[in-house]
């Protein structure tokens, strides 16, 4: 997640600070969250594959390193217990979704032929230009990790999906730092006292809302008031609102079933008040309402960050359960809502340190185990959940919840140039606090996103 994400959300409040502080934790299309196209179809499977050039190495060189004020302790960390690495660290905003400085920034330097830094961290949206030139004959910012430079059992050990916002061209350009896939978040000793079970299905869901607005009128289910919302909700429904079919076409569809099966349920339990359209993370929503989420369809971060800092739950009340499925599905999907990338430069004259950095930050139960967000690498995500400070908090162990979906994550929201958010604020949640239904809004939803992909030089198309 990334703090710019929620720059139109309240500040004022203590609650909302915490918020706000919370989502500089994770980098993403939120950051969209994040997936490109698939990289074994299309025209990215297509692309040029030939090997990695890499420029002259100079031994020992000294790397440059730019790092978010988040991800800066790691960076020192590694330096300290690398002392024979020379290395120059720089903070800039690299957790900042929609921030072109990097961009801009890599376009002057391939314009004056110099200046690159060697590691940058940065969101699956800096993915997309930095897999390609950013002007004819220039070189990709971001070196191809999978040419001989990160081992491919390495690759293989992030979650299935993780890497997918790092491939285009049939390389793999990035590694993921961290994910925040989505589980179903509930209050256990609510439920407990109540006589409800969490449920395991999106029917089961929608009727628990129902019988809670009935029953207890006040409490609520969860929340589509968020500027990522929608990425809890319909990806995790499989609407094909960000499906790059090709590296340069984007279908939109968001008549298909897998859309409107959401947008009805959710319209349902809105309705019955169960469901809010005021924000997790607008102002006053915390001392107001945080007493009173029974459930929340939302991602793994929610648990430390929303209900133990802003909502301020006593411990051992909120657990974790599995991905909802729909009618039909024997396995669910999920959608995610965070995560950086940490990508190496292919004007880097120091590969190897580089590359041992990026590993290092990304795959170290040294770094991971204490990382502030769920680990996309598998491995250390294990080490991640055996930290008490990760578990603690809650009423039953949410290693099970957790590294389930973090497999199943679908791969079919795309990250693309522009953010997920800017459509689903702009037109959909200004639509929602005035009284119009999600399916009403679906068709305004449609243009506006396929408006900014075409602004961006994608082809769109429903199909």
């Amino acid at each position: 997640m990334t703090s710019s994400r929620f720059a139109r959300t309240g500040r004022r409040a203590a609650s909302v600070r915490v918020l706000a502080a919370a989502c500089a934790l994770a980098s993403a299309t939120v950051l969209a969250g994040c997936a490109s196209a698939d990289p074994s179809t299309g025209p990215a499977a297509k692309g040029d594959t030939s090997a990695f050039k890499p420029v002259a190495q100079k031994a020992g060189a000294q790397i440059t390193v730019w790092a978010d004020s988040t991800r800066l302790p790691s960076v020192q960390a590694y330096q300290k217990s690398h002392p024979d690495v020379k290395m120059k660290i720089v903070t800039y905003d690299g957790g900042a979704d929609g921030s072109t400085y990097l961009q801009t920034k890599v376009q002057l330097f391939d314009r004056t032929g110099e200046g690159w830094p060697d590691v940058v961290f940065g969101t699956p949206t800096d993915v997309t230009w930095a897999s390609a030139p950013t002007k004819p004959g220039a070189t990709p910012f971001a070196a191809p990790l999978d040419d001989k430079l990160v081992p491919k059992n390495t690759l293989d050990g992030f979650a299935k999906g993780s890497l997918t916002p790092c491939q285009f061209n049939g390389h793999t350009y990035c590694l993921r730092n961290d994910i925040a896939q989505v589980v179903l978040w509930y209050n256990k000793s609510l439920m407990d006292k109540w006589g409800y079970r969490p449920p395991t299905t999106w029917a089961e869901y929608e009727a628990l809302g129902q019988k809670v607005a009935k029953d207890h009128p006040g409490y609520l289910v969860g929340s589509v008031g968020d500027t990522n919302s929608h990425e809890s909700y319909f990806w995790s429904s499989q609407c094909p609102a960000f499906n790059l079919t090709k590296a340069d076409t984007l279908r939109v569809n968001l008549q298909d079933p897998k859309c409107t099966r959401m947008a009805t349920l959710l319209d349902k339990l809105i309705s019955a008040k169960a469901v809010t359209t005021q924000g997790f993370f607008s102002q006053g929503f915390a001392k107001n309402s945080g007493s009173k989420v029974l459930m929340a369809y939302g991602p793994s971060w929610y648990g430390q960050y929303v209900f133990k800092a802003a909502f301020h739950t006593p411990a051992k009340q909120i657990a974790a359960a599995p991905p909802l499925t729909w009618p039909g599905e024997t396995t669910a999907s999920t959608g995610n809502v965070g995560g950086g990338v940490w990508m190496v430069s292919s004007h880097s004259a120091n590969l190897k340190a580089s590359t041992d950095l990026v590993t290092w930050l990304t795959t170290s139960n040294e770094n991971q185990a204490s990382a502030p967000t769920y680990p996309a690498y598998a491995p250390a995500a294990k080490a991640w959940l055996a930290n008490p400070a990760n578990s603690n908090y809650f009423a039953d162990d949410v290693s099970g919840p957790f590294q389930q979906a973090a497999d199943e994550v679908w791969t079919g929201w795309s990250n693309t140039k522009f953010s997920d958010a800017t459509s689903w604020s702009s037109v959909v949640l200004p639509a929602l606090t005035g009284g119009k239904s999600l399916v009403s809004t679906l068709p305004a939803w449609q243009k506006a996103i396929s408006d900014q992909a075409k602004a961006n030089g994608y082809k769109v198309t429903d199909r």
